[in-house]
């Protein structure tokens, strides 16, 4: 131990003496005895809200950097290198797209309506992927082909294609000369993706299910999204009434959100019209919050992709951001953001090419943003700008629009769903881990899982500053409270259990996902450490505990109250995993600085995956390493598809490189794992 170390030690136990002293005569024990540690807000900051708050801290630094770099970019040579780095960090970030497969289209039915027809189309997006979806075409008497072709992804309606403005929006853009290819995204209209699941599991709620395997697999549910919309293009490009030159894309809310991702990616999209989802990251992460899954980019934040620049990546591309007063996508972000993309379109010489709608009402798709928005294309398309006034418009009835015989692709024959997808990957992944843990050093390997998960070294981490609260007496042993604060903002309760004769016993890091009380009563697991002579740290590694998130509107039971933060880290390429294993370095650090020697570590629920990262990276500080009712496997989430409050618990990429297992095996037998889980919090088999 260094000179620092011990002195900082010295300090602490005096602190901790000091307030011993005073404390003595508010000591309780017993069921009256109180083993909470913080007051309920830290610095003004409610302790549940202590991870939002030190998440967005982080998040507007990186706003701050975000304008500073903006403002630098006024050459077209800047502006040029800025879009093709861009693109290329928000392609790396979905992970790579796969290659282009025969559409194999059908046409399962027509129906007509005055000015226009609607085809029903099923095409595969991905070998025996499916895509529900409907073509509206103008009437050839009224409008001669080849038409403008628009993309129109839909927005979270259950209903989707089949829901009363897409098919109105399809139906006007037919009446207008283009024709409009309206599709089915996935878990939503005839594309369920978990039948079994229905009628809970669609929309935002199966994106994020999704969304959960596919972060391990280093992809993003925008990732199918994105690839569904490139292969709408194709199909709409194949059709003969169809101008390849001319496409347009316009979607509202979850539309609008594949829209701003599509115009960005895709150069054969030359206007768009994204509609009730533009706002900022700012505006966003300080009212509503991250959304689900596929609204959050992995790292945006950090290499600098905000709303804004969905809008800037393809400029001067034509598009016009439709607006509402009264949305849950803050307006005053919208403004914001269109403000600089004005200024970037400036710049280029083609101020005319962007443009924002404000339509008085809350989240929409309504006649004023559609009339606006077919005038759009119009313009853009058609080279043809005037009114647009929607007339009465008779829609298909659910049994009309719908594509498939039973209602459900995942009814056809052979269907693949997402989930069968990413079970596809990662068995390609499995094969691969096993060759590169087989053949390839070690401690290499151990750096790309450091990297992954963004955890530092031992040596670069911070030492924890360090506050004793008061001392609660027990038979034999005391229990002193305290907090450590391993950096600015970060504030973890601590119950340091101390028994009147150590012996040799050594010392005991505990950490249990449900916080430091949990088994830290009379009788309890701890007790039964002290009275082997150890010495317990229990903590509550950030947001856990007292620090844990009890009042966000998440979809428990399947992610977890903390999914909105797990999100905003995500944005930031941060993952709770690494946090929190830093937590365990910078706490056993600690105990070690109390006695010489291992510190044995104990890890109950899911903080046991960022335990096992902690024992694996630096496996020196630790004797025994026991994790209980931890998750068995990643791969585990993947093969369920299915998962319960796994979201804390990813880490972008992992299965890439590797899965608890490969960890697990480094520490040989000082591990011991017992009462495994799998990705649903069932019991699996004791190894």
């Amino acid at each position: 131990m260094n000179r620092q170390s011990i002195l900082m030690v010295v300090v602490c136990l005096s602190v901790v003496v000091n307030a011993a002293t005073s404390a003595k005569a508010a000591a309780k024990q017993g069921p009256d005895e109180n083993l909470r540690v913080l007051s309920g807000s830290i610095n003004d900051v409610n302790a549940s809200d202590m991870m939002n708050h030190y998440l967005r801290a982080e998040a507007q630094r990186q706003f701050e950097n975000w304008k500073a770099q903006y403002e630098q970019r006024t050459t077209p040579e800047q502006i040029a290198e800025y879009q093709k780095r861009l693109r290329s960090k928000f392609l790396e970030a979905i992970g790579p797209l796969p290659e282009r497969t025969p559409l194999n289209p059908r046409v399962t039915g027509v129906v007509y309506r005055n000015g226009y027809k609607a085809e029903k189309v099923i095409f595969e997006s991905q070998p025996k992927h499916y895509v529900s979806a409907a073509l509206f075409l103008p009437d050839a008497k009224e409008h001669k082909p080849p038409y403008p072709g628009v993309l129109v992804p839909c927005g979270h309606s259950r209903d989707a294609k089949g829901y009363e403005t897409y098919q109105t929006m399809g139906a006007l853009l037919a009446l207008n000369g283009m024709a409009a290819l309206v599709f089915d995204p996935i878990d939503q209209g005839e594309r369920s993706q978990l039948l079994s699941q229905l009628p809970q599991l669609w929309g935002t709620k199966a994106h994020t299910m999704i969304g959960v395997g596919s972060i391990l697999l280093g992809r993003n549910t925008a990732w199918f999204e994105i690839w569904d919309g490139m292969r709408g293009i194709d199909y709409l490009q194949s059709r003969p009434e169809v101008d390849p030159d001319r496409i347009g894309c316009t979607g509202n809310s979850g539309g609008g959100t594949q829209t701003s991702y599509l115009m960005a990616l895709d150069d054969r999209i030359i206007a768009a019209a994204p509609s009730c989802y533009i706002t900022s990251f700012d505006s966003l992460l300080s009212t509503r919050g991250p959304q689900d899954a596929e609204q959050n980019i992995y790292g945006q934040l950090a290499f600098g992709m905000d709303h804004a620049d969905y809008l800037m990546m393809r400029a001067p591309t034509p598009i016009i951001i439709c607006a509402a007063t009264k949305d849950f996508f803050d307006i005053r972000g919208t403004w914001e953001s269109f403000r600089y993309a004005k200024r970037l379109y400036s710049r280029m010489g083609f101020a005319e090419r962007i443009d924002l709608l404000e339509n008085d009402a809350p989240h929409n798709y309504n006649q004023v943003q559609r009339q606006s928005v077919v005038r759009w294309m119009a313009r853009w398309l058609l080279k043809k700008d005037e009114p647009i006034t929607e007339p009465a418009i008779e829609l298909l009835s659910e049994e009309e629009i719908k594509c498939t015989p039973n209602g459900q692709v995942m009814l056809l024959e052979g269907a693949r769903s997402t989930y069968d997808l990413n079970r596809d990957f990662e068995k390609k992944l499995a094969k691969r881990r096993r060759q590169l843990w087989n053949t390839r050093n070690q401690r290499r390997l151990l750096g790309q899982v450091r990297k992954l998960a963004g955890i530092r070294k031992l040596t670069d981490l911070p030492e924890a500053k360090v506050e004793s609260l008061g001392i609660i007496r027990r038979p034999g042993y005391r229990i002193e409270k305290l907090i450590l604060k391993p950096e600015d903002g970060i504030y973890l309760p601590a119950l340091m259990f101390l028994p009147k004769q150590t012996r040799s016993g050594g010392t005991v890091l505990y950490a249990h996902e449900k916080g430091k009380a949990e088994d830290a009563g009379p009788g309890g697991h701890i007790e039964k450490l002290v009275e082997a002579g150890k010495v317990v740290l229990a903590v509550e590694l950030r947001g856990t505990g007292e620090t844990q998130k009890t009042d966000q509107k998440y979809s428990r039971p399947y992610f977890g109250y903390d999914g909105k933060d797990v999100f905003t880290a995500y944005l930031l390429g941060r993952s709770y995993v690494g946090m929190r294993a830093e937590d365990i370095l910078i706490c056993a650090r600690f105990l070690q600085q109390q006695k010489d020697g291992r510190v044995d570590l104990v890890a109950v629920g899911h903080v046991s995956v960022p335990a096992l990262h902690a024992a694996a990276l630096e496996p020196d500080m630790f004797g025994s390493i026991k994790l209980v009712q931890g998750l068995v496997s990643w791969s585990n989430v993947i093969e369920l598809g299915l998962s319960k409050n796994q979201l804390v618990n990813t880490v972008h990429g992992a299965l890439t490189v590797y899965d608890l297992g490969d960890l697990a095996a480094t520490l040989g037998d000082s591990l011991s794992i017992e009462e495994p889980l799998n990705a649903l919090g069932e019991r699996e088999p004791s190894r």
